[in-house]
Protein backbone atom coordinates (compact mmCIF):
# COMPACT_ATOMS: atom_id res chain seq x y z
CA UNK A 1 0.00 0.00 0.00
CA UNK A 2 2.99 2.61 -0.15
CA UNK A 3 3.44 2.86 3.56
CA UNK A 4 7.12 0.95 3.53
CA UNK A 5 10.49 1.85 2.03
CA UNK A 6 13.78 0.27 2.05
CA UNK A 7 14.91 -3.28 1.50
CA UNK A 8 17.46 -4.90 4.47
CA UNK A 9 16.96 -1.50 6.38
CA UNK A 10 13.27 -1.21 5.79
CA UNK A 11 10.74 1.18 7.79
CA UNK A 12 6.68 0.90 8.03
CA UNK A 13 5.47 4.36 8.96
CA UNK A 14 1.70 5.13 10.38
CA UNK A 15 -0.80 7.77 11.58
CA UNK A 16 -2.68 10.56 10.28
CA UNK A 17 -2.15 14.57 11.03
CA UNK A 18 -5.30 14.74 13.43
CA UNK A 19 -4.76 11.02 14.88
CA UNK A 20 -3.85 10.15 18.09
CA UNK A 21 -0.19 9.14 17.35
CA UNK A 22 2.45 8.72 14.07
CA UNK A 23 5.17 6.25 14.18
CA UNK A 24 7.50 4.04 12.22
CA UNK A 25 8.77 0.65 12.40
CA UNK A 26 12.20 -0.03 11.24
CA UNK A 27 13.33 -3.43 10.58
CA UNK A 28 16.66 -4.63 9.62
CA UNK A 29 18.51 -2.43 12.23
CA UNK A 30 21.54 -4.79 12.96
CA UNK A 31 22.02 -5.84 16.65
CA UNK A 32 23.95 -4.13 19.05
CA UNK A 33 24.00 -0.34 17.60
CA UNK A 34 23.58 1.97 20.96
CA UNK A 35 20.62 3.92 20.54
CA UNK A 36 21.25 7.80 21.52
CA UNK A 37 17.72 8.95 22.55
CA UNK A 38 18.88 12.89 22.94
CA UNK A 39 20.27 12.72 18.93
CA UNK A 40 16.78 11.17 18.32
CA UNK A 41 15.31 13.68 20.05
CA UNK A 42 17.15 16.76 18.67
CA UNK A 43 16.24 15.44 15.03
CA UNK A 44 12.89 15.60 15.75
CA UNK A 45 13.03 18.98 17.04
CA UNK A 46 14.87 19.88 14.04
CA UNK A 47 11.34 18.90 11.89
CA UNK A 48 8.67 19.98 14.78
CA UNK A 49 6.53 23.01 13.80
CA UNK A 50 6.43 26.10 16.03
CA UNK A 51 10.11 26.98 15.72
CA UNK A 52 9.50 29.97 14.02
CA UNK A 53 7.83 32.82 12.47
CA UNK A 54 7.83 31.43 9.02
CA UNK A 55 6.85 27.91 10.14
CA UNK A 56 3.57 26.55 11.11
CA UNK A 57 2.11 27.80 14.45
CA UNK A 58 0.86 24.56 15.44
CA UNK A 59 2.57 23.29 18.85
CA UNK A 60 3.71 20.03 18.91
CA UNK A 61 6.77 18.86 21.14
CA UNK A 62 7.24 15.15 18.73
CA UNK A 63 8.51 13.71 21.67
CA UNK A 64 8.89 9.77 21.40
CA UNK A 65 8.71 6.73 22.86
CA UNK A 66 10.62 3.23 22.18
CA UNK A 67 8.02 0.61 22.32
CA UNK A 68 9.95 -2.26 21.03
CA UNK A 69 13.33 -3.04 19.42
CA UNK A 70 15.90 -1.47 22.22
CA UNK A 71 16.96 -3.05 25.53
CA UNK A 72 19.77 -1.42 27.94
CA UNK A 73 20.11 1.11 25.49
CA UNK A 74 20.88 -1.13 22.24
CA UNK A 75 19.08 -2.10 19.24
CA UNK A 76 18.33 -6.14 19.65
CA UNK A 77 18.40 -6.77 15.81
CA UNK A 78 13.95 -7.40 16.33
CA UNK A 79 11.50 -4.44 14.81
CA UNK A 80 12.23 -1.44 16.37
CA UNK A 81 8.78 0.61 16.89
CA UNK A 82 8.77 4.35 17.62
CA UNK A 83 5.71 6.35 18.60
CA UNK A 84 4.77 9.71 18.39
CA UNK A 85 1.77 11.12 19.79
CA UNK A 86 -0.44 13.99 18.86
CA UNK A 87 -1.10 16.95 21.42
CA UNK A 88 -2.38 20.18 19.51
CA UNK A 89 -5.03 18.99 17.01
CA UNK A 90 -7.59 21.46 16.00
CA UNK A 91 -9.62 19.55 13.97
CA UNK A 92 -12.82 21.97 13.72
CA UNK A 93 -9.93 24.15 11.35
CA UNK A 94 -11.31 21.53 8.74
CA UNK A 95 -14.68 20.70 9.29
CA UNK A 96 -15.10 23.73 6.72
CA UNK A 97 -13.78 21.52 3.57
CA UNK A 98 -15.12 17.98 5.32
CA UNK A 99 -16.97 17.71 1.71
CA UNK A 100 -14.76 20.50 -0.23
CA UNK A 101 -11.99 19.70 -2.29
CA UNK A 102 -8.66 21.91 -1.87
CA UNK A 103 -6.83 23.07 -5.03
CA UNK A 104 -3.65 21.56 -5.56
CA UNK A 105 -4.35 19.28 -2.03
CA UNK A 106 -4.80 15.35 -2.10
CA UNK A 107 -8.43 15.61 -0.79
CA UNK A 108 -10.49 14.84 -4.66
CA UNK A 109 -7.54 11.70 -5.22
CA UNK A 110 -7.55 10.35 -1.70
CA UNK A 111 -11.35 10.39 -2.44
CA UNK A 112 -11.23 8.64 -5.58
CA UNK A 113 -8.75 6.09 -4.81
CA UNK A 114 -10.52 4.84 -1.33
CA UNK A 115 -13.71 6.24 -1.17
CA UNK A 116 -13.56 7.52 2.51
CA UNK A 117 -10.94 10.64 3.29
CA UNK A 118 -10.00 11.80 6.48
CA UNK A 119 -10.23 16.02 5.90
CA UNK A 120 -8.58 16.44 9.17
CA UNK A 121 -5.62 17.76 8.24
CA UNK A 122 -5.10 15.85 5.23
CA UNK A 123 -4.89 12.79 7.21
CA UNK A 124 -2.36 10.23 5.68
CA UNK A 125 -1.76 13.01 2.96
CA UNK A 126 -0.27 15.54 5.12
CA UNK A 127 3.48 16.45 6.03
CA UNK A 128 2.99 15.37 9.24
CA UNK A 129 3.67 11.78 8.61
CA UNK A 130 7.21 13.13 7.93
CA UNK A 131 7.87 12.93 12.03
CA UNK A 132 7.84 8.97 11.29
CA UNK A 133 10.97 9.03 8.35
CA UNK A 134 13.25 11.90 10.90
CA UNK A 135 12.97 9.26 13.72
CA UNK A 136 13.88 6.61 11.66
CA UNK A 137 16.35 8.59 10.14
CA UNK A 138 17.96 9.04 12.98
CA UNK A 139 18.79 5.47 13.87
CA UNK A 140 19.84 5.14 10.07
CA UNK A 141 22.33 8.06 10.86
CA UNK A 142 23.40 6.31 13.97
CA UNK A 143 24.32 3.27 12.04
CA UNK A 144 25.77 4.82 9.43
CA UNK A 145 28.03 6.93 12.47
CA UNK A 146 29.80 3.78 12.63
CA UNK A 147 31.11 3.85 8.87
CA UNK A 148 31.77 7.93 9.05
CA UNK A 149 29.14 8.78 6.89
CA UNK A 150 27.74 12.09 7.50
CA UNK A 151 24.71 13.71 6.16
CA UNK A 152 24.41 17.95 5.67
CA UNK A 153 21.03 19.79 3.55
CA UNK A 154 20.55 23.19 3.32
CA UNK A 155 18.40 25.91 2.12
CA UNK A 156 19.74 27.07 -1.58
CA UNK A 157 16.57 28.99 -2.39
CA UNK A 158 13.65 30.69 -2.00
CA UNK A 159 10.88 31.55 -4.52
CA UNK A 160 13.67 34.36 -6.60
CA UNK A 161 16.77 34.31 -4.28
CA UNK A 162 19.06 31.65 -5.22
CA UNK A 163 22.59 31.08 -3.96
CA UNK A 164 25.19 31.70 -6.53
CA UNK A 165 27.42 29.13 -4.70
CA UNK A 166 27.97 25.82 -4.61
CA UNK A 167 28.22 23.18 -1.72
CA UNK A 168 32.42 23.31 -1.46
CA UNK A 169 32.53 27.23 -1.65
CA UNK A 170 29.89 27.23 1.69
CA UNK A 171 30.70 27.01 5.71
CA UNK A 172 28.50 23.73 6.27
CA UNK A 173 28.85 24.38 10.05
CA UNK A 174 27.05 27.43 9.94
CA UNK A 175 23.63 25.82 8.90
CA UNK A 176 22.08 25.99 11.85
CA UNK A 177 22.89 29.78 12.42
CA UNK A 178 19.78 30.74 11.37
CA UNK A 179 15.85 30.08 11.06
CA UNK A 180 15.89 29.32 7.63
CA UNK A 181 19.04 26.48 7.64
CA UNK A 182 20.95 28.61 4.78
CA UNK A 183 24.81 28.83 5.42
CA UNK A 184 24.82 31.82 4.07
CA UNK A 185 23.74 34.64 6.63
CA UNK A 186 23.43 37.59 4.09
CA UNK A 187 21.09 35.71 1.90
CA UNK A 188 19.33 33.77 4.42
CA UNK A 189 18.32 37.37 5.88
CA UNK A 190 16.71 37.90 2.39
CA UNK A 191 15.23 34.84 2.55
CA UNK A 192 13.31 34.98 5.64
CA UNK A 193 11.70 38.32 4.95
CA UNK A 194 10.79 36.93 1.34
CA UNK A 195 8.90 33.77 3.41
CA UNK A 196 7.43 36.76 6.14
CA UNK A 197 6.44 39.37 3.19
CA UNK A 198 4.45 36.20 1.45
CA UNK A 199 3.11 35.21 5.28
CA UNK A 200 1.72 38.48 5.53
CA UNK A 201 0.10 38.51 2.11
CA UNK A 202 -1.69 35.50 3.27
CA UNK A 203 0.06 33.53 0.54
CA UNK A 204 2.98 30.81 0.32
CA UNK A 205 6.10 30.10 -1.71
CA UNK A 206 8.22 27.76 -2.67
CA UNK A 207 12.43 26.63 -2.34
CA UNK A 208 15.48 24.05 -2.89
CA UNK A 209 16.90 22.30 -0.40
CA UNK A 210 20.60 20.87 -1.35
CA UNK A 211 21.57 17.81 0.34
CA UNK A 212 25.52 16.70 0.79
CA UNK A 213 26.33 12.87 1.68
CA UNK A 214 29.59 12.36 2.30
CA UNK A 215 32.00 9.60 3.30
CA UNK A 216 29.79 7.02 1.10
CA UNK A 217 32.22 4.65 0.18
CA UNK A 218 32.96 3.09 -3.61
CA UNK A 219 30.09 0.09 -4.53
CA UNK A 220 26.89 1.26 -3.52
CA UNK A 221 24.23 1.15 -5.44
CA UNK A 222 22.27 -1.66 -8.06
CA UNK A 223 23.78 -1.36 -11.97
CA UNK A 224 20.15 -1.63 -13.90
CA UNK A 225 16.67 -0.66 -11.81
CA UNK A 226 17.79 -0.08 -8.26
CA UNK A 227 20.58 2.84 -9.06
CA UNK A 228 21.32 4.41 -6.21
CA UNK A 229 20.62 7.84 -7.74
CA UNK A 230 17.17 6.42 -8.72
CA UNK A 231 16.82 5.17 -5.16
CA UNK A 232 17.65 8.47 -3.74
CA UNK A 233 15.19 10.29 -6.14
CA UNK A 234 12.54 8.05 -5.04
CA UNK A 235 13.45 8.81 -1.48
CA UNK A 236 13.32 13.09 -2.15
CA UNK A 237 10.15 12.54 -4.30
CA UNK A 238 8.27 10.83 -2.00
CA UNK A 239 8.34 13.37 0.44
CA UNK A 240 4.89 15.89 0.56
CA UNK A 241 5.30 18.87 -1.72
CA UNK A 242 8.44 17.47 -3.92
CA UNK A 243 8.02 18.58 -7.57
CA UNK A 244 11.71 18.20 -8.90
CA UNK A 245 15.04 16.52 -8.01
CA UNK A 246 18.51 16.69 -9.74
CA UNK A 247 22.04 15.34 -8.84
CA UNK A 248 25.24 16.09 -9.83
CA UNK A 249 25.55 18.33 -12.41
CA UNK A 250 21.63 17.88 -12.87
CA UNK A 251 19.96 19.93 -15.66
CA UNK A 252 22.71 22.44 -16.35
CA UNK A 253 24.74 19.50 -17.32
CA UNK A 254 23.22 19.80 -20.46
CA UNK A 255 25.50 22.95 -21.61
CA UNK A 256 28.68 21.03 -21.06
CA UNK A 257 30.18 18.91 -23.61
CA UNK A 258 31.69 15.51 -22.71
CA UNK A 259 35.34 16.15 -22.75
CA UNK A 260 33.70 19.47 -20.09
CA UNK A 261 31.77 16.72 -18.45
CA UNK A 262 33.97 13.50 -18.28
CA UNK A 263 35.81 13.48 -14.38
CA UNK A 264 39.16 12.56 -14.90
CA UNK A 265 40.50 9.82 -12.62
CA UNK A 266 43.36 10.01 -10.23
CA UNK A 267 45.27 8.32 -7.38
CA UNK A 268 45.90 10.11 -4.21
CA UNK A 269 47.60 7.95 -1.58
CA UNK A 270 45.99 5.11 -3.33
CA UNK A 271 43.07 6.33 -3.02
CA UNK A 272 40.67 6.70 -6.20
CA UNK A 273 39.13 9.85 -6.43
CA UNK A 274 38.27 12.59 -9.90
CA UNK A 275 39.26 16.40 -10.67
CA UNK A 276 35.74 17.02 -10.78
CA UNK A 277 32.54 15.83 -9.52
CA UNK A 278 30.04 16.67 -12.00
CA UNK A 279 28.79 12.50 -11.40
CA UNK A 280 27.38 13.52 -8.25
CA UNK A 281 29.83 10.85 -6.63
CA UNK A 282 27.26 7.94 -8.62
CA UNK A 283 28.42 6.30 -12.00
CA UNK A 284 26.23 3.40 -13.59
CA UNK A 285 24.61 4.10 -10.51
CA UNK A 286 26.47 2.78 -8.21
CA UNK A 287 29.09 5.27 -5.82
CA UNK A 288 32.34 5.96 -6.77
CA UNK A 289 33.25 7.36 -3.27
CA UNK A 290 33.27 10.96 -3.81
CA UNK A 291 30.62 13.47 -2.64
CA UNK A 292 27.03 12.66 -3.85
CA UNK A 293 25.02 15.99 -3.59
CA UNK A 294 21.32 16.90 -4.72
CA UNK A 295 18.85 19.39 -5.56
CA UNK A 296 15.25 18.42 -4.16
CA UNK A 297 12.64 21.47 -5.56
CA UNK A 298 9.44 21.61 -2.87
CA UNK A 299 6.64 23.89 -4.27
CA UNK A 300 4.61 26.42 -2.29
CA UNK A 301 2.21 24.79 0.16
CA UNK A 302 -1.03 24.05 -1.20
CA UNK A 303 -2.72 25.81 1.89
CA UNK A 304 -3.34 29.24 1.77
CA UNK A 305 -5.13 32.06 4.10
CA UNK A 306 -7.03 33.07 0.72
CA UNK A 307 -10.33 32.00 -0.37
CA UNK A 308 -9.98 29.68 -3.31
CA UNK A 309 -12.97 28.83 -5.88
CA UNK A 310 -13.39 24.74 -6.14
CA UNK A 311 -15.78 21.89 -6.27
CA UNK A 312 -17.47 20.07 -3.45
CA UNK A 313 -18.12 16.02 -3.40
CA UNK A 314 -21.32 16.68 -5.38
CA UNK A 315 -19.89 18.66 -8.00
CA UNK A 316 -20.97 21.76 -7.11
CA UNK A 317 -18.93 25.24 -7.21
CA UNK A 318 -18.26 26.10 -4.10
CA UNK A 319 -15.33 28.75 -2.26
CA UNK A 320 -12.95 26.84 0.31
CA UNK A 321 -11.79 29.53 2.71
CA UNK A 322 -8.31 29.76 3.96
CA UNK A 323 -8.11 28.61 7.63
CA UNK A 324 -5.47 26.53 10.00
CA UNK A 325 -2.50 26.62 10.71
CA UNK A 326 0.39 26.46 7.87
CA UNK A 327 3.94 27.08 6.84
CA UNK A 328 4.05 29.56 4.52
CA UNK A 329 7.60 28.15 3.30
CA UNK A 330 7.98 24.33 4.07
CA UNK A 331 12.09 24.54 3.21
CA UNK A 332 13.85 24.95 6.47
CA UNK A 333 11.68 21.87 8.13
CA UNK A 334 12.03 19.73 5.26
CA UNK A 335 16.17 19.99 5.42
CA UNK A 336 15.94 17.24 8.46
CA UNK A 337 13.32 15.53 6.16
CA UNK A 338 15.98 15.40 3.12
CA UNK A 339 18.94 14.33 5.43
CA UNK A 340 16.61 11.27 7.02
CA UNK A 341 15.47 9.53 3.79
CA UNK A 342 19.03 9.83 2.44
CA UNK A 343 19.95 8.15 5.40
CA UNK A 344 17.80 5.58 5.13
CA UNK A 345 18.54 5.15 1.36
CA UNK A 346 22.40 4.71 2.25
CA UNK A 347 22.20 2.28 5.41
CA UNK A 348 19.77 -0.04 3.13
CA UNK A 349 22.41 -0.01 0.37
CA UNK A 350 24.78 0.01 2.70
CA UNK A 351 23.48 -3.68 3.90
CA UNK A 352 22.69 -4.27 0.36
CA UNK A 353 26.60 -4.44 -0.61
CA UNK A 354 27.14 -6.96 2.35
CA UNK A 355 25.16 -9.50 0.10
CA UNK A 356 27.36 -8.66 -3.39
CA UNK A 357 30.42 -10.64 -2.92
CA UNK A 358 31.50 -14.12 -1.40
Amino acid sequence: MGNSFGNLFRIHTYGESHGKALGVIIDGCPAGLPIDEAFIQSELDRRKPGQSKITTQRKEADEFEIVSGVFEGKSTGTPISIIIRNQDQKSKDYSHIADKYRPSHADYTFQTKYGIRDYRGGGRSSARETVARVAAGAIAKLFLRNHNISFLAYVSQVGHLKLDKDYTQLDLTRIEDNILRCPDAEMAEQMIELIDQTRKNRDTIGGIVTGVIQGVPAGLGEPVFDKLHAEIGKAMLSINAVKGFEYGSGFDGVKLNGSEHNDVFYTDNNTVKTRTNYSGGIQGGISNGQDIYFNVAFKPVATIMMDQESINEAGDEVTVEGKGRHDPCVVSRAVPIVEAMAALVIADYLLISETNRI
